[in-house]
């Protein structure tokens, strides 16, 4: 988990105490020197896998809960990602939508996107060979591209343009990913609200981040808590906005 080391030690200087935290059943907030949230997996939860130190939460610090990145029980690790997001300072570009950016570079290349992102079908009709890899097996759908994510290997090679989902940290798959990627001639984009905006991440091979600022936690942790769906800039106008950041 090398690469988990590392994003915790780069958001070290910005650890403060844990002002909120909340798991919803698409995705988990936590708010501390800053707001982060990130995907939320492993719902539903098996009886008897409590998320550790449930209920007592903000008695921890934005470092301590960023460990939980660490567990294979996914709640714990998604309440983790956040919290890595929440030690980040928001950086690069504001307000640029990182798929439209791939929309035009993905003309007549070979694209493979690690995760079922919005604007597939825009994407599709422009790029000479779309796959896009899903650790969801109700989303397959060979005839359309969307293939099972341990096709990685196979369809990696010759793309131009490799897409991993930042909640890819979540379930320990960034590091292979990226290690994957580097492997190939291709330019390399980390997206979603998971994705922290760490250098570090240029370390490992990313040519792009495409992440969150939170802009409203107080709003944002709410929305989570009271609803389920996607998290962005037109459901959340003015509590969320994108940032980019190429290395």
């Amino acid at each position: 988990m090398k690469l988990i080391n590392d994003l915790i030690e780069s958001g070290r200087e910005n650890n403060s105490s844990v002002k909120d935290v909340r798991v919803g059943i698409s995705w988990t907030g936590v708010t501390g020197r800053y707001g982060g949230v990130s995907k939320t997996y492993g719902i539903p939860v098996v009886h008897g896998n409590y998320t550790r130190d449930m209920g007592n939460l903000t008695s921890r610090t934005t470092l301590e809960l960023a460990e939980y990145v660490r567990s294979w029980n996914l709640v714990e690790a998604s309440i983790g990602v956040a919290a890595i997001n929440s030690l980040m300072k928001p950086r690069g570009k504001k307000d640029i939508n990182a798929q439209d950016i791939i929309i035009e570079e993905s003309k007549n290349k070979n694209v493979t996107m690690v995760g079922k992102f919005p604007k597939i079908a825009e994407i599709k009709s422009v790029a000479k060979k779309l796959w896009v890899l899903e650790s969801d097996p109700t989303l397959l759908n060979p005839k359309e591209g969307i293939i099972t994510e341990s096709a990685a290997e196979s369809v990696f090679p010759g793309s131009d343009i490799i897409v991993i989902t930042g909640s890819a940290l979540i379930n320990k798959g960034l590091e292979h990913y990226l290690n994957l990627a580097k492997q190939e001639d291709a330019y390399t984009i980390i997206m979603g609200p998971s994705t922290p905006l760490s250098d570090v991440l240029f370390d490992y091979g990313a040519n792009m981040l495409a992440g969150v600022e939170i802009l409203d936690p107080e709003a944002i942790l709410k929305k989570i808590s009271q609803s389920g769906g996607m998290i962005n800039t037109r459901v959340c106008q003015g509590e969320i906005g994108f940032r980019v950041l190429e290395g």
